[in-house]
């Protein structure tokens, strides 16, 4: 498989960091490692982001066979309120189904996400990142991602990309 990587002055254009994201106070949630039998549980909180148009519908077997890809936030009753893939693609990876629940949102859930997607990339030694949005994309946009063209992404995931989603794919270095 060849990956395609951004040209040098695209490159210099991306910040080499993720701004600090401030806490205010301990997070009332743990982020760690998807496991197995997270599966139905990431499959039923996707879902309505499914519905919605704003993730590609998957089916359990996908959660289940993928869940090493996943970090999740996990409340202190155990119930999962966010979650996060990240697949490698050689020396890149690609960020997908990226949701964190409805009462969840604003709390500063989903830059834990990124940020702890950010340290796994790095400790697998990826230099890119690449995620797809149907949305305004301003958590990413908050997080160092850029607009980029899809023939810049890993071609394998590139090809999957629906063209009726309009989705605009973002890009941020490691």
């Amino acid at each position: 498989m060849t990956t395609a990587t951004l040209p040098p002055a695209a490159l210099a254009a991306l910040p080499p960091r993720a701004p600090a994201v401030r806490w205010r106070g301990a997070p009332d949630f743990l982020v760690r490692p998807a496991r197995e039998d997270d599966g139905p549980a990431l499959a039923a909180l996707s879902r309505p982001f499914a519905r919605a148009g704003a993730l590609r519908e998957r089916p359990l077997a996908a959660y289940l066979s993928r869940a090493s890809d996943f970090l999740v936030a996990q409340a202190p009753d155990g119930t999962l309120e966010g979650g996060l893939g990240l697949s490698e693609h050689a020396a890149d990876g690609v960020l997908y189904n990226f949701c964190v629940a409805a009462h969840r949102q604003g709390s500063g859930m989903g830059g834990r996400l990124l940020q702890a997607a950010f340290a796994r990339a790095r400790g697998r030694a990826l230099t890119m990142l690449f995620t797809a949005t149907t949305g305004s994309g301003r958590l990413f946009l908050g997080h160092g991602f850029v607009p980029t063209r899809p023939d810049l992404a890993p071609a394998a995931w590139a090809r999957t990309l629906d063209p009726d989603r309009n989705a605009r794919v973002l890009a941020r270095t490691l």
